[in-house]
């Protein structure tokens, strides 16, 4: 049996000093994402619940084991689209993902359940979901992201700004996504740091200003707060 990769992912709010000063250090000792071109890059992913919102309502209730279903790409580009699943348990986090092809998103989006099953078990998940649990769209969140990486320790840095919510899902794949709400107060932003087992310490001592507080952050949690998604069905 495959070994489930679990990685350590800790999430930071930070001001415009903090994430100019973190940067400016970071850039001393780790290199840029290369997929990215320019200073960042957008992500944009939809998110999608049950009928009983259960991601929602684990994340409310702080419950440890619990997944989050979305489809993600990136812009400007466009050119692929991934569905992920990221579960949580014991405090560490896995993601799993697979393509999806544009037909397999039209009918996903569209609550359509009729794709075939095949070797791609995230795809699987989520269609046993759609069926039996209702699974549908909920939001979309959309924010431009910085990255750093390094190899020692598999770690992986990112600023995400302007963090954005919207309903409007059929306005994925426009140059804007429309009517985006903002989750967090301007100026504040989220610092993420991803890592295997351990992190270095020449990568811990760049992140230390003296006022860095680990929060408990979900975008799409927040974002659906921030749309007025507040009540849930119980």
């Amino acid at each position: 049996m495959a070994k489930i990769e679990y990685r350590a992912e800790k999430k930071y709010l930070v001001s415009d000093m903090d994430l100019a000063v973190i940067k400016a250090r970071l850039k001393e000792v780790m290199a840029q994402d290369i997929h990215q071109n320019g200073e960042y890059y957008e992500v944009r992913s939809i998110y999608l619940d049950d009928y009983r919102n259960t991601a929602m309502l684990d994340n409310d209730a702080g419950t440890d084991n619990r997944a989050k279903y979305r489809i993600r790409t990136y812009y400007p580009g466009l050119k692929e689209l991934r569905l992920e699943i990221k579960e949580k348990e014991n405090g560490f986090n896995r993601k799993t993902s697979c393509k999806l092809s544009q037909k397999e998103f039209n009918k996903i989006i569209n609550g359509e359940s009729d794709i075939a099953f095949s070797e791609r078990k995230p795809l699987n998940r989520l269609l046993f979901n759609m069926k039996c649990l209702k699974m549908e769209p909920k939001v979309i969140i959309s924010y431009e992201r910085t990255a750093f990486v390094h190899p020692s320790g598999n770690v992986r840095i990112t600023f995400d700004r302007n963090i954005t919510a919207s309903k409007f899902i059929n306005s994925f794949f426009d140059e804007k996504v429309a009517v985006r709400v903002p989750v967090l107060p301007k100026g504040m932003h989220v610092l993420e740091v991803k890592y295997d087992e351990m992190l270095p310490d020449f990568i811990a001592k760049q992140l230390e200003i003296g006022k860095l507080n680990q929060t408990a952050f979900s975008k799409y949690y927040l974002g659906r707060i921030a749309l007025g998604d507040n009540h849930v069905k119980l």
